[in-house]
């Protein structure tokens, strides 16, 4: 290893994702000689001095290079560096021309005088007390940065989250993390539990310390929510806690009951006499549903009472049809009763009722909401309806002064109708927040498809309401005419009725099966589905209106490689890290501020150095480096994150390396996200497989029992 040290004059190439560098460096002591620095050098800044180990090497285009291993970097200290260090952008607010200014008054004490007395500042010409302040809150913050992302970097923890960091924190963020770096995981998105143990390990806590135990029993209950658990268990949970933590259960258990006294965790006896438990906000989300339902239910509806035989009759005239039986019970419960709910599959004729009961309860008020969860849902309830309705969290607005939902109970929604369609979708978290919105002389009315796969968050809500009978359900079972000769309609109820559904392809057909029997040909067999052959007989946009669904990320036929592959024949060019223009992206989680939400599809129309522009649902979305991970490519996505939303056109392998998540209500789903056509590649094996197993994965609620407690 050899030993270099200098001062920053330019850097030539910078990658924000990798931090992979190539600068440009006079070296200490020499008159004139610069050399050529490459590597992973995170935060580094023009005008900086850098002391550098690593190895001379040359490169076949660029000559001699000296490939950097470790470093550190130190603040300018003489005149000439500190005003390229100023006149880079490194502190916000000082461009090159008021760099040069300050330089001239303070010479080589400049750094010194921003740091110690700022208020030195006024002496220099044109530089007024706003921008003062400006600069000197700017200093702070990059002193901060540097000091935390240097700090980070060796935890394989980048600068984007670096800032997160002290966004969070503040000038005393280092503080903060070495007093508790497992607050970190609970404190700041996108670092977990094993970063923060890193850290702390390097900072002296013990194995059995605590602060580790706790904030590992936390990390586990999270990522138990994660995969839909509301609760869990108490033995089963402290199992996965001791693999997690390598500590006894008497440890994860007594830990367990300070935090039930700490009131950071639920302990509650549910079914068969066992002990769960639940992070305290998903256990006061579970009783808040049951009882806001309970609320609605006890008090009169503000719209008046309607002769339902007479409404019904007006809404079969008005829209020139007339209702069977089952339709006319559905219309007249969800006329009559406060909160209902009305499931089915497709073809049952869910769509028609909707529109029935919009068109009828439009005569009794104008304070009317249609709402779903995702913006391609609520587009649908638009165009069913010709009524205009929103996401969810549009209609309950986010307010960034307070941290919550605009609407809530002090603030509900001036609302006597709501309607929410696609509520299988709907988690734990949102629904209780939807519910204490609403007003308590509103009528609700949950609409949704129960055989379709749980939402992606928390719990499995609709499923729940329904199982625990205590509830006005409407049940449609029966196929229309009219949808029973639409081959997806018919196929998706013999799925969900655990039958083969037909395979024998058609011309004109609107549900075509492709046998292919290695993963390797199934894969290839969708890119040519998706690229060139249903463009050319059906005319649809490959992005725009032919989505691919994967049960699984990895493998041969997974979402990773179709992506790749797809992104290649799709949209040719060269990539800005994973990105092109053109490429069809998704919102991977909320994102309030940007009015974007979790499953979100839209295309990248810019990408330059500093934003990517996407445009999603007509709306152009700037998105920073440092807000990438909220994106990833969406030309293959899986099952569960197109759930609620349709396309004209679905594309879905069928294959035993997805062995393990084939299951009828994933396939089901899958099936009926397509509008006009479904195409499955794969073997009439995994097929058969995926029919056949109708175990839905276990997701541990207590809504049931908190539903039987109250209503």
């Amino acid at each position: 290893m050899q030993e270099l040290t200098g001062c920053v004059e330019r850097l030539t190439y910078y990658d924000k994702e990798s931090h992979f560098v190539v600068a440009a460096m006079h070296v200490t002591g020499t008159k004139k000689q610069e050399v050529v620095i490459t590597g992973v050098m995170p935060g580094i800044q023009v005008g900086e001095t850098i002391h550098c180990q690593g190895e001379w090497k040359r490169h076949d285009k660029h000559g001699v290079q000296f490939e950097v291993t470790t470093f550190k970097l130190e603040l300018p200290k003489n005149a000439q560096a500190i005003e390229k260090f100023l006149g880079s952008g490194a502190v916000k607010g000082v461009g090159a021309g008021y760099a040069a200014r300050i330089v001239a008054k303070f010479g080589d004490k400049t750094l010194d005088i921003i740091d110690k007395e700022p208020d030195r500042l006024q002496e220099v010409e044109g530089l007024g007390q706003k921008r003062i302040d400006a600069l000197q809150e700017s200093w702070k913050e990059h002193q901060a940065l540097q000091e935390v992302f240097i700090f980070l970097h060796g935890y394989g923890i980048s600068r984007a989250y670096a800032k997160r960091i002290l966004r969070t924190y503040g000038h005393k963020a280092m503080q903060a993390i070495k007093e508790n770096p497992y607050q970190l995981a609970k404190d700041v998105n996108g670092i977990g539990f094993t970063h923060a143990d890193a850290i702390a390990k390097h900072l002296g806590f013990t194995h059995d310390s605590v602060e580790r135990i706790q904030a590992g029993i936390s990390y586990v209950l999270n990522e138990l929510a994660g995969n839909g658990h509301v609760c869990h268990p108490l033995d089963a949970f402290s199992k996965l806690a001791q693999e997690t933590l390598q500590v006894p259960d008497e440890s994860i258990r007594q830990h367990v009951g300070k935090l039930f006294q700490q009131g950071e965790v639920e302990l509650r006896t549910l079914r068969e006499d066992a002990l769960y438990v639940w992070t305290k906000p998903l256990y006061v989300c579970e009783q808040g549903i049951s009882s806001e339902i309970k609320r609605l239910i006890v008090h009169p509806s503000a719209m008046r009472d309607i002769v339902v035989d007479k409404a019904i009759e007006w809404a079969e005239e008005k829209q020139k049809i007339q209702f069977a039986p089952h339709q006319k019970e559905a219309l007249a419960q969800v006329l009559t009763k406060k909160f209902s709910i009305v499931t089915g599959g497709p073809g049952t004729g869910k769509s028609t009722i909707t529109k029935a009961i919009v068109g009828i309860s439009s005569k009794l008020t104008k304070k009317i909401m249609l709402a779903a969860p995702t913006g391609r849902a609520a587009k649908r309830l638009t165009e069913i309806t010709s009524c205009y309705a929103s996401t969810i969290h549009r209609i309950l607005k986010f307010d960034f002064t307070q941290g919550k939902f605009k609407y809530d109970r002090d603030n509900p929604l001036d609302v006597d109708l709501l309607i929410v369609d696609e509520s299988s979708m709907i988690d734990t978290y949102l629904m209780y927040q939807l519910l204490r919105a609403v007003p308590n002389t509103a009528r609700v009315i949950i609409i949704g498809d129960a055989n379709q796969l749980p939402s992606i968050g928390p719990g499995t809500v609709l499923r729940d309401l329904i199982a625990a009978e205590k509830i006005p359900v409407t049940k449609l079972s029966v196929i229309f005419r009219q949808a029973s000769h639409s081959k997806i309609i018919v196929n998706a109820h013999r799925i969900n009725e655990g039958e083969m559904p037909y395979t024998k392809n058609f011309e004109n057909s609107d549900f075509y099966f492709f046998e292919a029997q290695e993963p390797e040909a199934v894969r290839e067999s969708i890119i040519d589905l998706v690229t060139t052959k249903i463009p050319e007989k059906f005319g649809f946009d490959p992005k725009k209106e032919i989505q691919v669904l994967v049960p699984m990320r990895k493998g041969p036929c997974g979402i990773e490689i179709l992506n790749r592959d797809l992104q290649e024949k799709l949209t040719p060019g060269d990539s800005i890290g994973q990105f092109r223009v053109g490429d069809k992206v998704m919102q991977l989680k909320n994102n309030y501020s940007k009015d974007v939400f979790n499953g979100d599809i839209g295309i990248i129309t810019h990408i330059d150095s500093d934003a990517i522009i996407v445009d999603i649902d007509d709306k152009s979305i700037s998105y920073t480096s440092a807000e990438l991970d909220e994106l990833t490519l969406a030309y293959a996505v899986s099952v569960h994150k197109y759930q609620g939303s349709e396309c004209p056109a679905i594309v879905m392998p069928v294959h035993t390396v997805h062995f393990k998540l084939l299951t009828r209500n994933l396939l089901y789903t899958g099936v009926t996200r397509g509008r006009k056509l479904v195409c499955l590649v794969g073997t009439k094996k995994a097929l058969a497989i995926a029919v056949k197993n109708q175990e839905v994965a276990t997701r541990f609620t207590g809504l049931p029992e908190a539903l039987q407690s109250i209503l």
